[in-house]
């Protein structure tokens, strides 16, 4: 444990934003996980629940939690499964 007033201060910012960092992160694996579940069971809410998982990974990558060309190809990729499923 730091000493310093400003290191002590510094360590409750970082783990308080630790945990909201790990509540988005979880969440948006959350929403990809469901997305993928949805397209594969060809449900009809396939495509709400793709477009939550965009917005999570839009947000995830504004934020810093994954890489902005990670974000683009999990979208590209979902929006690739949806597209087999519905077109098929």
């Amino acid at each position: 444990m730091p000493n310093i007033k400003s290191a002590i201060k510094r360590v409750k910012t970082i783990e308080k934003n630790r945990l909201q960092n790990a509540t988005a992160k979880s969440a948006m694996r959350t929403a990809v996980k469901n997305a993928e579940a949805t397209i594969t069971n060809n449900d009809e809410n396939a495509k709400d629940a793709l477009l939550l998982a965009v917005k999570k990974l839009d947000k995830a990558a504004s934020k810093g939690l994954i890489h902005k060309n990670a974000a683009a190809r999990k979208k590209s990729r979902l929006t690739k499964k949806l597209n087999a499923v519905t077109n098929a």
